[in-house]
């Protein structure tokens, strides 16, 4: 298990990360959004031990990560833009993973450089960011570690390398109870793959945990009334949304389902329907009620 415990970080006089608290379960995948510029990379280069924190922990099997060898040897990321030698080819970057990672599964490593269709002798420097990331997935996949951390994971990828992807990810999770950290602005990639998520914004994980149960709370409900209706009807429910068109309504609204449908059936609407809602929506809607109205 992954362990955060009031986790600070800034540079200079510059605040990136402040008291964050999170727990990441093994075998999960989750799903790390938020706006640009909120700290996801910085937050999983602490979590490498790439960088230090200033201030709190971070855990894993209760073990620190910075400078521990023993815990880093069963961590690999894989960055928004990754870093390659000079002149190096895929072999060339191969043999020096090989060296780090004993584990190194040579037919994985061949199985999917045949799918993505990728020569190992050409320079990386001649490819494209697509063509990179997918070098740098062939050798993560081949390695199998037990952290992998992914930053905008599926960016350059086309449908088909992202479905294969995906795929791969899901298998290893069941075999060896892989944990993964995706961080990516696709949320409706991600919500085909996680099942844990957390929202930084302001510095900090202002909302995290299991997706389904979050979807479970958050719900998005049309209703039509006989006669137009006023916003102060609904000020008892734990508003994240409302949009009101004379005798049509439609909400957004965090709880019970069955007590807030009672409540909304007081109302004697004429037709009132619950509609589901995505990981995106979820995003938007708690960014919009934290009063970033951009995403309007």
């Amino acid at each position: 298990m992954i362990e955060i415990k009031s986790l600070c970080k800034q540079f200079d006089a510059n605040i990136v990360l402040s008291n964050i608290n999170l727990s990441i379960p093994d075998g999960s995948v989750f799903g790390l959004i938020g706006p640009n510029g909120a700290g996801k990379s910085t937050f999983l280069r602490l979590l490498t031990g790439i960088l230090k924190e200033d201030v709190g922990e971070i855990l894993f099997d209760g073990k620190e990560v910075y400078e521990n060898p023993e815990v880093k040897q069963n961590i690999l990321m894989i960055s928004d833009d990754p870093h390659y030698f000079f002149h190096a080819t895929i072999k060339d970057m191969k043999e020096f993973y090989q060296v780090w990672y004993p584990q190194f599964d040579e037919a994985t490593y061949r199985k999917y450089l045949d799918i993505f269709k990728l020569d190992e002798k050409k320079p990386m420097a001649n490819f494209s960011k697509g063509m990179k990331r997918q070098s740098f997935i062939c050798i993560a996949l081949a390695i199998a570690p037990r952290y992998l951390f992914l930053d905008e994971a599926f960016d350059g990828l086309d449908p088909i390398m992202r479905l294969t992807f995906k795929r791969a990810i899901t298998k290893l999770i069941e075999e060896k109870e892989m944990t993964i950290i995706i961080s990516s602005h696709n949320l409706r990639e991600l919500e085909d793959i996680c099942d844990q998520f957390g929202i930084l914004e302001n510095n900090t994980i202002s909302t995290s945990g299991n997706l389904d149960e979050a979807k479970e709370n958050i719900h998005k409900i049309q209703m039509a009334f006989t006669n137009p209706v006023s916003k102060d009807m609904f000020d008892t429910l734990d508003l994240l949304s409302i949009n009101i068109q004379s005798k049509v309504v439609n909400i957004v609204v965090k709880g019970n389902i069955e007590e807030i449908e009672i409540y909304l059936k007081s109302l004697n609407p004429i037709l009132m329907e619950v509609l589901p809602v995505n990981l995106e929506e979820i995003f938007i809607y708690e960014m919009e009620r934290k009063g970033y109205r951009s995403y309007e």
